[in-house]
């Protein structure tokens, strides 16, 4: 009878072994072929995420403690997979769905301060009662908080696994495909946000994000080009006040077809207590064509142009 209980015990847990086998060679057939479909090496990858190479070849052949959501979700960024292929890497790796909660509350500005955390829910709750599109990024342009007219804006956008406007601004505007149906003249606001990049690179050179950017901008041809020859000749064309400025009007298209075609400009308000904690509040204005605010207002950063 004991024996045969050991017997049993040793069946289960060999079929457990095999599973668990199984699994990590599925998911490090699916991460090792994503990247491959890239053309990018390992190294590349370990760079996106902030780790050394070997870290990495553990996290591809599936050498990892514990999977946790956030880990996941940086990998799936830096592997820039679909929302299929996410809900794949999840599979894979701990068996289940993601849970989309969990994502936005990953996202969600985080203070260790108590009074920090009660004043930045606080102003979350201001921003949404305004009638403005408006939002709070960092240095890197991670997107912090950002209110329901901004979400109205970019409501029509599909879903991108690096490039949503409300992750990164600067990502959306040079890298996502639906970017040029709200961003009119689609190539005079990538030359702004590259302006802005180059310019974010200068204040913090050693931000990860913001090189992580700029290493994705080299992997493409026009946009490499863009950065190194066209933006520094449109820079002293027009004069770098035109980098940081309040200003200037860029054209974007609504969703809402009762607003439609409007130009926007940016104004940057930014109180105090947000720029304590790093942060820039950017506020879009919309101008109708003969150049009249109008107080529904929309959407476009001219702090990223």
């Amino acid at each position: 009878m004991h024996t045969d209980v050991q017997q049993n015990a040793g069946r289960e847990e060999t079929a457990q072994s095999l599973a668990s086998e199984i699994q990590a060679r599925r998911l490090h057939t699916f991460l090792k072929g994503r990247r491959e479909h890239l053309g990018l090496p390992q190294e590349a990858i370990a760079a996106r995420l902030d780790i050394s190479g070997r870290s990495y070849g553990d996290w591809e052949r599936g050498r990892v403690k514990e999977w946790k959501d956030e880990k996941l979700y940086a990998l799936a960024e830096a592997l820039e997979m679909t929302e299929y292929q996410l809900t794949l890497l999840f599979l894979y790796a701990v068996g289940r769905a993601p849970q989309p909660d969990l994502r936005a509350a990953l996202h969600r500005p985080e203070s260790e301060d108590p009074a920090d955390a009660a004043f930045l829910g606080d102003y979350t709750v201001m921003m949404d009662a305004l009638s403005l599109p408006t939002f709070v990024i960092d240095q890197a342009w991670d997107v912090k908080m950002a209110n329901k007219a901004f979400r109205d804006l970019f409501s029509g956008v599909r879903a991108h696994p690096t490039a949503m406007p409300s992750r990164n601004f600067l990502r959306f505007g040079l890298f996502h495909p639906d970017a040029p149906s709200i961003f009119i003249d689609h190539l005079k606001w990538q030359l702004a946000m590259l302006a802005q990049l180059s310019s974010s690179l200068e204040r913090h050179s050693e931000d990860n994000g913001l090189q992580a950017i700029r290493r994705d901008v080299y992997r493409h041809a026009a946009l490499r080009d863009a950065y190194l020859t066209d933006m520094p000749n449109w820079v002293l064309g027009t004069g770098a006040d035109l980098v940081h400025h309040e200003g200037a009007v860029r054209e974007v298209r609504h969703p809402d077809p009762e607003v439609g075609r409007q130009g926007c400009r940016l104004v940057e308000e930014t109180p105090r207590s947000l720029q304590r904690l790093g942060f820039t509040r950017l506020t879009l204005v919309l101008i109708d064509v003969d150049g009249q605010w109008r107080p529904e207002s929309c959407a476009s950063p001219e702090h990223a142009a």
